[in-house]
């Protein structure tokens, strides 16, 4: 069931708003509700046409059948005025105009407003929410759900699958307008003699640069030994012309031992004299970088130089192809080393939650602060919603609406309405003969 309409015109006479369809979510749900409703109408007019019977039947008659005409009678007066009260909610009793009927439709925006006010102060205060997040016990709960095998698998497949799909949403434009328009820019504006000196200098310091001058020493010595060959043709091809072959082979033979030594010293002693030139080098690079204003001003013409260059952004795109291919190629093998992991991860850290109770109280207190955080800031966006909503509806089918959820439930004010009356009748009625 669907309606749309073009406007609506609130109590007030305020202007007329465009109207939104009220479509019904689930219209086998609608239709059990359309027939519980006409299920509670039929029993509540029956009874109301059981006591116009029995009125009718023992009208005048006194004794016991007077009794039974008093509550007959008081049963149609109930019936008639909860009936009335109950029509009253949603249109005019008998389509005639009386005063304060049809409420929902012509106060609609006034009831939205107080189911609005209702909302935000009895719900979305910090301490009921504080207290219905530490009821939760949301930390508990996610720790015992991952600690299922497949529910652990199945946040990883759909983090994986997310993953995949952001990845593949992202095109090499995107990448370039982020390097042009946010990262060249930013670089270009951040000097960056002083980071370079102050990293330099930290890395001197530390002596981390050590680490990669054994390596250098070693791979260099290494391919010394194994390509005598190719040392000696390169070094016979700057040789001048005029020199005598046999003079070449006994320079390139013993520069190629000489070059072997030099490495292997270099190599095994930490405190070589190349080392600590090297050191002295670095050092002095550190402190210019920092301090003298000829070296800072090369390293920044060097970095808009190298900023400047068309082959920035071709770097770049090449860079993030080959990084998100070897991403998704990783997230998206089921047995691959990235899924595997994750699963490891995921599962150490609900062993944690299910064991550490001060992690479980540090979340569910985290969980209180966003939660708090997320209704102080948006609490009133949020229970604006219902206002805007309901303001924008069709009184008419707004009407209808509420009446198919809750009518049924009202039909027991009309049942019970005939039974109370009928009592009330039987009382009074004795009352009556008492004090006569």
């Amino acid at each position: 069931m669907a309606a749309t309409t073009s406007s609506t015109t609130s109590s007030t006479g305020s202007a007329q708003r465009p109207s939104v369809p009220l479509i019904t979510p689930d219209p086998g749900a609608d239709e059990a509700r359309r027939r519980g409703l006409r299920q509670m109408r039929t029993v509540a007019v029956g009874l109301l046409l059981l006591a116009a019977c029995v009125y009718v039947a023992t009208l005048g008659r006194d004794g016991f059948w007077g009794f039974v005409n008093a509550g007959a009678e008081a049963s149609m007066v109930g019936a008639i005025a909860d009936w009335f009260a109950v029509t009253a909610l949603f249109k005019h009793p008998l389509g005639l105009p009386i005063p304060h009927t049809a409420l929902v439709p012509r106060r609609k925006d006034e009831l939205g407003r107080g189911l609005e006010e209702f909302v935000g102060e009895n719900f979305l205060q910090e301490d009921i929410i504080r207290e219905r997040v530490a009821a939760a016990t949301i930390s508990a709960r996610v720790g015992d759900w991952l600690a299922d095998p497949a529910n652990a698998r199945r946040v990883v497949d759909e983090a994986s699958d997310v993953a995949a799909i952001a990845l593949g949403k992202v095109r090499d434009d995107h990448v370039a307008d982020l390097v042009t328009q946010a990262f060249v820019p930013r670089f270009r504006d951040e000097p960056i003699s002083p980071l370079l000196g102050s990293a330099l200098m930290e890395v001197v310091r530390d002596d981390l640069h050590h680490g990669l001058v054994d390596l250098a020493v070693d791979e260099m010595h290494r391919w010394l030994l194994e390509n005598p060959e190719t040392f000696s043709r390169v070094l016979e091809e700057r040789a001048p012309w005029w020199a005598p072959p046999k003079l070449n082979d006994a320079v390139t033979s013993r520069l190629h031992v000489q070059a072997l030594a030099w490495l292997e010293d270099i190599r095994d002693d930490p405190h070589h004299r190349a080392r600590e030139a090297l050191d002295s080098m670095l050092g002095q690079l550190a402190t210019d970088l920092l301090h003298d204003d000829e070296t800072r001003a090369r390293a920044e013409a060097f970095k808009n130089r190298l900023l400047d260059h068309p082959q920035v952004v071709t770097t770049a795109i090449s860079l993030w192809k080959a990084m998100r291919s070897a991403l998704l190629t990783s997230v998206r093998d089921r047995d691959g080393a990235v899924r595997q992991r994750l699963l490891v991860e995921l599962t150490a850290f609900s062993e944690r939650l299910r064991d550490d109770a001060v992690l479980r109280e540090r979340l569910d207190r985290a969980a209180a602060d966003l939660a708090v955080f997320v209704v102080g800031r948006y609490g009133a966006e949020l229970t604006t919603v219902i206002t805007h909503t309901i303001e924008r509806w069709d009184g008419k089918e707004a009407a209808r609406r509420i009446e198919l959820h809750v009518g049924r439930d009202l039909q027991f004010i009309r049942i019970n309405g005939t039974i109370v009356g009928g009592l009330v009748g039987v009382v009074i009625h004795a009352f009556s003969i008492l004090a006569g």
